[in-house]
């Protein structure tokens, strides 16, 4: 059985839609999913309940997502062991593409592809979106797609998820490059904030959370992958993307700047970004 754990914290306009294309389809006893409502003050609990099995709900009062992990993890039963964003669309049949590839054995920790859903986002979201494609994290490892999923030789890398930021980072960093995958074969389907505005705000946390494995974790940072800057530098070369890239630049610039000060200040409060879930 394939256990999938979902950390939700007040996504009662998404959850539905999460869980409805990744149960539509699965098998009996195929798929065990855990939704994990912590701090919750709206009706996600009750709307996840409503799927019945193979539909779990486990609720807490601690709003936190590496608690929430940690919890879903200690009613799982089954691998391989699919850790997913509750806003982030996963189809029952990626579940098994990302499932039989870990059966191999060859690697450890898989991903799938993020599927960009840009419907309604500014010129400048798209923009940068445009840019990231062609970067190597794009392409590399884990990250970006709001879903992992680990064997359970993967899963016996670490023991707990720690109080960080970037759960998806941390386990990316407990593999060597050889032992991580992003499957082409597997899609998931990303919602991106819809202003610049927003887009700041979730790439200020997302650079938060590598500054804080760097410290953290120094060692296991160094196997992160390769750095985008030298891509950057040739893509500076083709006139074509000027525009484009002093966006990207612009919004990274800014958002480092934010993550540095929050970091200095030990800020732990994050702001939201709500556009992307008002389409659900």
């Amino acid at each position: 059985m394939i256990s999938v754990i979902i950390p939700a914290h007040n996504e009662g306009s998404v959850i539905a839609r999460t869980l409805k294309a990744m149960t539509e389809g699965a098998g009996p006893r195929e798929l065990d999913v855990i939704v994990v409502c912590n701090g919750c003050t709206d009706d996600t609990a009750a709307v996840a309940r409503r799927f019945g099995p193979p539909v779990r709900v486990i609720e807490t009062k601690t709003a936190s997502k590496p608690h929430a992990l940690n919890l879903g993890d200690q009613a799982a039963c089954g691998f391989p062991r699919i850790y997913s964003d509750a806003d982030v669309v996963l189809t029952v049949d990626a579940i098994r593409t990302l499932a039989r590839r870990l059966e191999r054995g060859d690697v450890l920790v898989v991903a799938p592809q993020p599927n960009f859903d840009l419907t309604g986002c500014s010129w400048p979201v798209r923009a940068c979106y445009d840019i990231r494609s062609y970067l190597p994290s794009s392409r590399q490892g884990i990250g970006g797609s709001g879903v992992y999923a680990l064997s359970a030789a993967g899963r016996a890398r670490f023991r707990e998820f720690p109080a960080v930021t970037a759960d998806d980072g941390y386990v990316r960093i407990q593999f060597l490059e050889n032992e991580r995958e992003t499957l082409a074969s597997a899609q998931s389907t990303v919602y991106p904030p819809r202003s610049i505005k927003h887009l700041i705000i979730t790439k200020t946390r997302s650079h938060y959370g590598s500054y804080e494995l760097a410290r953290l974790f120094p060692e296991g940072w160094k196997h992160r992958g390769e750095s985008n800057l030298r891509s950057l530098v040739g893509l500076a070369k083709n006139p074509q993307l000027w525009c484009k890239l002093g966006v990207y630049c612009f919004v990274t610039v800014i958002a480092k700047r934010r993550a540095q000060r929050r970091l200095r200040a030990g800020a732990v409060g994050w702001e939201r970004d709500k556009t992307s879930r008002a389409t659900a």
